[in-house]
């Protein structure tokens, strides 16, 4: 199954010039978006592959598939299997495998009596050398993204008293650029787990390693959702972030063009659960997924519920389909997801997006549902709204040319959340993936234009979130 590196729109606003105290620094032109959607995959829910193998029946050649068995991978299942293609990859803590076969073969594999789920892999989208001097931003320069959930108050800094230390997130995303040491401090970058898988989809056959390829993406998509969690160096202005001292892992599970596979993302995921299971099993854990795809894939799932019941805590992207619906895996109900908002009042003033001082209470008729955003539809669960419209952070048109850009989309509004759970899981470590979900929903203000009257799906701030949190 195929994923995009995000199907939210990524709007990338037309050049303007920003004036900060002492200096200026021009954000590139650009019109294009980039389409981002989440995986969401859930218990009780029915995984139908037939649309995607409708299209692989078709395809040339072989295609790559995932395997869910109903029990331990056996050498018996595995030499049953090989009747049919190719094993490509095995992964025991889920009792799954990838394999490479002609898109008849299918329907036979998925008839096996120890076969509980077979899909097509599913469709996702979404060397420097000046360092960021500073170890953290959390006395940078305020956004009005942050001071929309509360993390900061323009001209007062940092509101809460968490910053997410001790707490590891990992990004599952397209990397970091070459240039990441001139964005970020070092010491928030965890390059000792840092990892990178590719393949996938049987375009290249098993999910492999790619040594070091995290840091040299050329899609700027993980450096963009990265820094609203940490923060940035902009020219040499600290810009906050929302957990500017949590340390981020970064996961590259998207290529150079921002897509990918299910099977990737499922190794992404395993491997962060593997971390937490082990070197870090006395650390909270966090993974944002701003990516995502049209269909359930079994491993995703499988990979997700492993995660979780290590202990781990993700959040993904709602997706960028407006009313057409959720995109997986952001709306399987154990993935904590999150639809994206914009502030009605940005442009108001001169350099809003860092001086404007958005009102407090909070109010959420100050904002309003980006039409992009995807509303949830029977059977899927949409969780929260944060700020994912004109999200400023670094993003390069050109490599190794230092740039800067509005982004647009549910990726840029997963972040924000991912990063209020750090500062929840710092504040109590015990807590678990059910227990911040059902905060963040109780908490949460209703937010207007989503169609729905339960408890969730509203617009959240990190103080209301940390309030009540034991």
């Amino acid at each position: 199954m195929k994923i995009n590196s995000l199907q939210p729109w990524h709007w990338l606003h037309a050049g303007k010039s920003i004036r900060l105290a002492k200096f200026y620094t021009l954000l590139a032109a650009a019109s294009s978006f980039a389409l981002l959607t989440a995986c969401d995959s859930g218990a009780d829910e029915t995984i139908n592959p037939s649309a995607e193998f409708a299209n692989a029946k078709q395809a040339k050649g072989m295609v790559g598939i995932n395997v869910l068995l109903k029990g331990p991978v056996t050498d018996a299942a595995l030499s049953e299997l090989k009747k049919y293609g190719t094993v490509t990859e095995v992964m025991p803590e889920i009792n799954a495998l990838t394999m490479r076969v002609a898109g008849e073969q299918l329907p036979a594999i998925q008839k096996l009596s120890f076969v509980d789920v077979a899909n097509p892999d599913a469709e996702r989208k979404g060397g420097p050398t000046d360092a960021v001097s500073v170890a953290d931003f959390s006395n940078g320069l305020s956004t009005w993204n942050l001071d929309a959930v509360n993390v900061t108050d323009m001209g007062k800094g940092f509101m809460v008293q968490q910053d997410a230390t001790g707490v590891y997130v990992g990004v599952l995303d397209t990397g970091l650029l070459d240039s990441w040491r001139q964005y970020f401090p070092e010491q928030r970058i965890a390059t000792q787990y840092a990892k990178s898988f590719g393949g996938g989809g049987g375009e290249v056959g098993n999910v492999s390693e790619q040594p070091n390829k995290w840091e040299h993406d050329q899609n700027s998509h993980g450096t963009h959702v990265t820094s609203t969690i940490i923060g940035f160096d902009l020219r040499g202005t600290a810009i906050a972030g929302v957990a500017p001292k949590a340390t981020i892992i970064p996961v590259k599970v998207l290529n150079q063009n921002g897509s990918g596979w299910s099977s990737v993302v499922a190794q992404g995921i395993l491997y962060m659960a593997n971390l937490k299971a082990g070197p870090l099993k006395d650390s909270p854990v966090v993974i944002n997924m701003s990516l995502g795809g049209s269909v359930l894939d079994a491993l995703e799932k499988a990979a997700i519920d492993y995660a979780i019941e290590k202990g781990v805590i993700i959040v993904a992207s709602a997706g960028n389909s407006g009313t057409a619906g959720m995109g997986y895996p952001g709306a399987y109900a154990p993935v904590i997801s999150v639809a994206s908002a914009g502030l009605v009042a940005a442009g108001s003033v001169p350099a809003w997006w860092y001086a404007l001082d958005v009102a407090e209470p909070t109010n959420p008729s100050d904002f309003y549902l980006a039409s992009y955003s995807s509303r949830a539809k029977t059977g899927q669960d949409l969780d929260v709204t944060a700020p994912g419209s004109s999200i400023i952070g670094p993003y390069q048109i050109n490599s190794g040319q230092l740039s800067y850009y509005y982004l647009s989309g549910t990726s840029m509004a997963s972040p924000h959340v991912a990063g209020i759970v750090a500062l929840m899981v710092e504040k109590n470590p015990s807590l678990n993936a059910s227990q911040v979900e059902n905060i963040l929903e109780t908490v949460a203000i209703p937010m207007p234009g989503l169609g729905v009257s339960e408890v969730g799906h509203g617009f959240i701030t990190a103080d209301a979130a940390l309030g009540v949190v034991q």
